[in-house]
């Protein structure tokens, strides 16, 4: 087991886990930041009251849609469960590693909701040993590492990580933001989430696992 929190049941199962356990560090607990889930937005005019030009910014777009998230608000959540035009994906920025992307949350017919394990992983062998922090998926409660864009124990062990088309989202400014997407939304600083009491589970994963085994 890893901790998860205060509740014995919290704590994450690594009885497959082919990692060096000594290279976890921290163990915060799951909710220690709260990803959001039901994330709220605010137009490009009201947003351009806080942002200065040079701001950072996560930018995805599909169609006629388009969203976009401060780096600095990431990191207060560092992950943002959302979808744009119906796809569900997440935005994710890790400080440690300076890593923002944004992900793919369906595989098949299901459909993930990610948070952070509290955890950071570090391989001297990846990113030149930086630190990265730990996903987690609530449906299947697998541990995700995004280093190597992989599920690194549970029932999803092995799963590619998806990567958004990129295509059609961008690490950028403020500025390009609301220069080129004027009509973007624009996520709402200072939000908070309560968890539900009840997540939906995955029992049986097993063909998503072995259609998106990465080699």
């Amino acid at each position: 087991m890893l901790y998860g929190g205060d509740q014995p049941q919290q704590d994450f199962v690594i009885d497959n886990l082919e990692l060096n356990k000594d290279q976890f560090h921290y163990g915060l607990g799951r909710e220690h930041f709260p990803a959001l889930i039901e994330p709220k937005f605010i137009s490009v005019s009201k947003a351009d009251q806080r942002w200065s030009d040079s701001s950072r910014f996560l930018l995805v777009y599909y169609q006629n849609q388009a969203k976009a998230y401060a780096v600095r608000d990431l990191i207060q959540h560092e992950i943002v469960n959302d979808s744009i035009n119906g796809q569900p994906i997440m935005a994710a920025y890790c400080i440690l590693a300076d890593l923002g992307a944004v992900y793919d949350r369906k595989y098949d017919d299901k459909v993930f909701t990610f948070g952070l394990s509290g955890y950071t992983y570090y391989d001297p062998e990846v990113w030149d040993g930086l630190d990265a922090f730990v996903f987690w998926d609530r449906e299947t409660e697998s541990l995700w590492w995004p280093l190597i864009d992989q599920a690194i124990t549970g029932k999803m062990k092995g799963t590619q990580l998806l990567l958004h088309d990129e295509k059609h989202w961008e690490d950028t400014t403020w500025k390009y933001v609301k220069e080129n997407y004027p009509h973007a939304e624009v996520l709402q600083s200072g939000q908070d989430m309560d968890p539900p009491e009840n997540w939906r589970t995955y029992e049986d994963v097993s063909a998503i696992v072995e259609k998106y085994q990465k080699e």
